[in-house]
C-alpha cells in the first residue's frame, strides 16, 4: 500500500510573500504542498489549509479586508465548517478575523510603526489538533513581522474569548511572564495566537514557516506546521 502525504493547500493572493516560505515549511514538515489561487472557488482537493502572511491586495481598507472576500474564502469557510484543518499566519490570521473564521479584529500597531524583530511566545492552551505538539506554558521564540497585529475585542467578545478560552499564545517574557512590557503591538492581553471554539482554525501573527529548517535557527515553528500536516 503507498502513502500518500497530506495535501496542504497554500493560499495565495496577489500581494502574498510568505507563501513561497510556507510552502517550503509544508515539505519539510512531510507534507504536499499545493498553491491555491484566490480566484478558486475550491481547495483542488486540499485536506489541510494554510493562508500564509503578506499583504494581500496591498492591505487596501484593512490588512485581510478585501481578501476575506475573494471567491478562494468561501471554500475556506466551508472547509473549516465542515471540521478541516486551517492554519492562518500573520496576513493570514488579519484575514481569518475579517473573514469572521476567528473572534476579535486587528487595529495598527500601538506604535503605527510597522515591527519586524523577534519574540517571545507563552502557549495557553495544548489541547487542540492544531497545537497538539506543544505543552501548556511552553516558551517560543519566533519573528514577527506586521504593522497591523494589536489584536482587539469589544468586552462582550472578550470575555466570551476568554471563557471559551479560545486565545492559543499571548506574547511574554523570555521567563514566560506575560506584561505590557513584552507586548510589542498593544494587543488586548497580549495576543499573539487565537483558535476557534472548534479548535480546528488557528491563527497566529508570528512567522512558524520562517522557524522549521534547523538551518535557520531552533525550530520552533515546525510543531505547528507538522501539526497541520499530521491532523490533515
Amino acid at each position: 500500500m503507498t502513502w500518500r502525504r497530506p495535501k496542504i493547500g497554500v493560499v495565495r493572493f496577489p500581494g502574498s510573500n510568505r507563501d513561497a516560505d510556507a510552502m517550503r515549511a509544508v515539505e519539510l514538515c512531510g507534507g504536499e504542498a499545493v498553491p491555491v489561487w484566490h480566484e478558486s472557488e475550491d481547495l483542488l482537493g486540499v485536506t489541510g489549509v494554510l493562508i500564509p502572511g503578506g499583504f494581500s491586495y496591498g492591505d487596501y481598507l484593512r490588512a485581510g479586508a478585501m481578501a476575506a472576500h475573494s471567491p478562494v474564502m468561501k471554500a475556506v469557510r466551508k472547509h473549516a465548517e465542515a471540521g478541516g484543518p486551517v492554519l492562518g499566519i500573520c496576513n493570514g490570521l488579519q484575514i481569518l478575523l475579517e473573514a469572521g473564521l476567528l473572534p476579535g479584529a486587528m487595529l495598527p500597531n500601538r506604535s503605527l510603526r510597522f515591527i519586524h524583530k523577534e519574540v517571545f511566545l507563552r502557549v495557553e492552551r495544548d489541547d487542540t489538533p492544531l497545537l497538539g505538539k506543544l505543552r501548556c506554558g511552553q516558551v517560543l521564540r519566533l519573528p514577527i513581522a506586521h504593522k497591523e497585529g494589536n489584536w482587539f475585542a469589544p468586552p462582550e467578545v472578550f470575555q466570551e474569548v476568554e471563557r471559551q478560552r479560545l486565545i492559543a499564545l499571548r506574547y511574554c517574557s523570555a521567563e514566560g511572564e506575560v506584561a505590557e512590557a513584552y507586548n510589542p503591538n498593544g494587543a488586548l492581553a497580549a495576543v499573539a495566537g487565537l483558535t476557534n471554539r472548534e479548535g480546528n482554525v488557528l491563527g497566529m501573527m508570528p512567522h512558524p514557516e520562517c522557524r522549521v529548517d534547523p538551518f535557520l535557527g531552533e525550530p520552533f515553528g515546525k510543531p505547528f506546521i507538522a501539526a497541520l500536516v499530521e491532523v490533515s
